[in-house]
């Protein structure tokens, strides 16, 4: 009688464990010589494997006559298809073709290997971009961006400044405004200045739903087909920027299956973008975001048996493209901004609608739409994008619009396929009859003629080359068009040569040649560079050569210098500039000569920030940021994803930027380099900040008084290992090996009782002054006297 068979009840203390009995399509167990005990029917439940991946829970299985019997239902949870078969049916799993059984009584465990045309596996689905939504938050505080620019020669000086004030963390939104002023004098003449406001918005943002809404001067229309116009009143729209992590576009995903637990990687391009783990059954891959036009993904399967199976996948990515399902659009009312950046509040009186809207109907086609409409204009346009498989994407549209009795339509059509080396694009849009649209209404016409045709090529070896062709008539004016070439080739990555023609096919005079080279002489410690750039150019009739002398301004902050000269048909002239990058913000000087005039220039630019009680001076804070407290403790180095960004001031703060909007940014503080005497809490943080707002960083760090306390009893011997050390405070600790122990807050006069195996004793002590953390002993534990 096989072991086998025997329940683990009945094993008793078995020698050895019993062999696996194994069952194969159209066997019984044992071949018939089974005895009486072990063919009598037996139930049982046991854990299950099916191809080598565990089911879970255990299963009811039946034994008869040396094979194991399961309902139908049962086999169903575990994964068999069995079409046909009612639920309460009773089957031998290995009567089935393909299909063995290994029971092992002994572990109570059986494992079934099946081929999987006779399973219903669900599919694994890896890689699969999420709709990850972190909380974001806002403390309340003001930033201030400024820009200043100044000049001065013999005849006069000028500056100009641009500021911006940003509101956040008051409510629910971001309040932003922006303004220029100018201020320039001319020889004799008085000086004049004045200031523009630009922009005024108030933005609330819903990030679950990826809506925001925005009042005050906006900006209407988002489609390539459309015109946009500046407005007066509210805009409510989608904005992806709102999810970062999801991804909008579709992405190529890979479909497979697999027979036992296998490892799979998968090649974009040659490159290893994923790694992951499959379970049995069918699966679904999706490649990374950010691969753009035509390319070769290479799934590569490593089964548990070490085998190896590669699957070449050709795609087609394309970023115009919505994923199925997902919606784009917006909704803009308001008056029309006039005369921007000249007059203050010059705005239109009558009331303008506009309204986009973009819809992917498949992972291959997404729909377009937009209208307009007020003080007499009226326009409305489809329009969509196709992907043609490995081919490439074309797109197309077409709109009427009016104004009062002229009217007329506009269509457009573009095309474009890439495959990283090669890249061609070609694109029309006209306009037949008095095509008009709101920003017609206000400002230019829209073109007759818009046409672009594009081709480049790139190679390692040769280097990269670029044509173009534009072509653009608008009303009662000739018709432009220009032709160009570029080249350019890097050697080593330290050297470059670039040359570019461009020329004016309807005016052959008109035409300009450019040839440079430009060589990089890397510094011993590698930390900053010193650039040689020459160049020569013609343009119509006129020759130029420049010579430049360069250290860029490093990017985390330094100095850099430029020095250049430039001479030719009586435009010599040349300059000398130098830069500072601080933590502060960006400062430049330079003088110039440009012929005959010679001239003087500087610039800043910065910021000013308040938040968390306290003011900050830093670079320009174009988007988030962050404002670290670490508790009054200065000094204390903080990171940014692992990079060090700075150092707490005297009162402990630090303003920490760039940060990215709506996303986690890891934020923490480096603890090697504290003193011994503070006591941590966190030590990183997941900052959230809302786009354009700061947000408060709080790290825990309290100053201790902490001290090692040597402590004997009356004989002079260590206090018991495991005695309890108690403080007036409440708090405890513990004697160590030598009767040592650590307390982290000792006051400057201190009375402690220690509770010993022998009994209570008590230690008087004063805190010695000085740095580190003070070794106090041998102390005499006085043993307490019994009352």
């Amino acid at each position: 009688m096989p072991a086998g068979l025997l329940l683990a009840s009945q094993l008793g203390h078995a020698a050895e464990p019993p062999p696996l009995a194994v069952l194969r399509a159209g066997e019984a167990l044992g071949g018939g010589s089974l005895s009486a005990t072990a063919a009598a029917n037996m139930a049982l439940y046991l854990e299950v494997s099916l191809n080598q991946t565990a089911y879970g829970p255990p299963q009811p299985f039946e034994l008869r006559d040396g094979r194991l019997y399961a309902s139908v239902a049962t086999l169903r949870a575990i994964g068999f298809r069995l079409d046909g078969h009612d639920s309460g049916e009773t089957l031998a799993p290995d009567r089935l073709a393909g299909v063995s059984v290994r029971y092992d009584a002994a572990s109570q465990r059986v494992a079934i290997d099946a081929p999987l045309s006779l399973l219903a596996l669900a599919t694994t689905r890896l890689n699969a971009p999420g709709a990850d939504v972190p909380v974001a938050s806002a403390s309340p505080g003001l930033l201030f961006n400024y820009d200043l620019y100044s000049s001065r020669d013999r005849h006069g000086d000028s500056t100009s400044a641009f500021a911006e004030l940003r509101v956040f963390g008051l409510g629910s939104g971001v309040f932003s405004q922006t303004a220029v002023t100018r201020s320039h004098q001319n020889e004799d003449d008085p000086r004049r200045t004045d200031s523009v406001r630009l922009d005024s918005s108030w933005r609330w943002s819903a990030p679950a739903s990826m809506v925001s809404v925005t009042v005050g001067d906006v900006i209407n229309g988002q489609l390539d087909w459309t015109r946009p116009l500046r407005l007066g009143g509210i805009r409510i729209g989608r904005d992806f920027g709102l999810q970062p992590y999801r991804i909008t576009t579709p992405l190529p995903t890979l479909l497979g299956e697999v027979a036992v637990p296998s490892a799979v990687d998968l090649y974009v391009n040659g490159i290893r973008q994923y790694s992951g783990e499959l379970s049995p059954g069918p699966f679904q891959l999706a490649t990374i975001p950010g691969i753009t036009g035509a390319g070769n993904a290479q799934l590569v399967v490593t089964d548990a048996f070490g085998r190896t199976r590669t699957l070449d996948f050709p795609f087609y990515a394309a970023q115009q493209l919505l994923a199925k399902g997902l919606s784009d659009g917006s909704l803009s009312l308001g008056l029309a901004r006039e005369d921007y950046a000249i007059r203050s509040f010059a705005y239109g009186h009558e009331p303008l609608l506009s309204g986009d809207l973009r819809y992917g109907v498949s992972d291959r086609f997404t729909v377009e739409a937009h209208g307009e409409g007020g003080d007499g204009v009226v326009n409305g346009g489809v329009g969509g994008v196709w992907l043609l498989g490995q081919a490439g994407v074309i797109s197309g549209s077409l709109a009427h619009g009016r104004d009062g009795d002229d009217g007329g339509w506009l269509y457009a059509a573009a095309y474009n396929w890439s495959n990283g080396r090669f890249n061609i694009s070609a694109d029309t849009q006209r306009t037949r009859g008095d095509y008009r649209d709101l920003a017609s209404r206000y400002g230019l016409g829209a073109p007759r003629v818009s046409e672009r045709a594009v081709a480049s090529w790139s190679d390692t070896r040769l280097g990269s080359l670029g044509l173009s062709y534009v072509r653009l008539i608008y009303r009662d004016e000739p018709a432009a068009r220009y032709a160009s070439a570029t080249w350019n080739r890097s050697f080593g990555g330290r050297a470059a040569l670039s040359l570019s023609y461009n020329q004016n096919l309807d005016r052959g005079e008109d035409r300009n040649v450019y040839l440079g080279f430009t060589l990089n002489l890397q510094d011993r410690d590698r930390r900053a560079s010193t650039q040689i750039s020459v160049s020569a150019q013609r343009s119509r009739d006129r020759d130029q050569g420049v010579i430049d002398l360069s250290r860029p301004v490093p990017g985390d902050g330094g100095f850099g210098w430029r020095v250049q000269a430039r001479g030719g048909d009586g435009e010599e002239g040349g300059l000398a500039e130098a830069g500072w990058l601080t933590s502060y913000g960006r400062f430049n000087f330079g003088v110039a000569r440009q012929g005959d005039n010679d001239y003087g220039y500087a610039s800043a630019s910065g910021s000013l920030v308040w938040m968390g009680g306290h003011a900050f001076a830093a670079r320009n804070v174009s988007d988030a940021f962050a404002v670290v407290s670490t508790g009054g403790v200065a000094d204390v180095p903080v990171l940014l994803e692992n990079r060090p960004i700075g150092r707490s001031d005297r009162d402990g703060m630090l303003l920490v930027t760039p940060l990215n909007a709506w996303q986690r940014n890891r934020i923490a503080i480096d603890p090697m380099e504290l003193p011994a005497d503070v006591q941590l809490g966190e030590v990183e943080v997941q900052a959230t900040p809302k786009d354009r707002s700061g947000t408060l960083v709080r790290f825990a760090i309290d100053k201790i008084r902490p001290a090692v306390l040597v402590l004997r009893d009356a004989s002079g011997q260590p206090l018991p290992l495991g005695s309890r050390v108690r403080l007036s405070d409440g708090g405890e600790a513990i004697v160590g090996y030598d009767g040592e122990a650590y307390l982290d807050r000792v006051g400057d006069a201190n009375d402690l009782r220690v509770d010993t195996p022998s009994g209570a004793c008590r230690v008087r002590f004063a805190y010695p002054q000085g740095p580190g953390i003070p070794r106090i002993g041998p102390l005499s534990c006085v043993p307490e006297r019994s009352p």
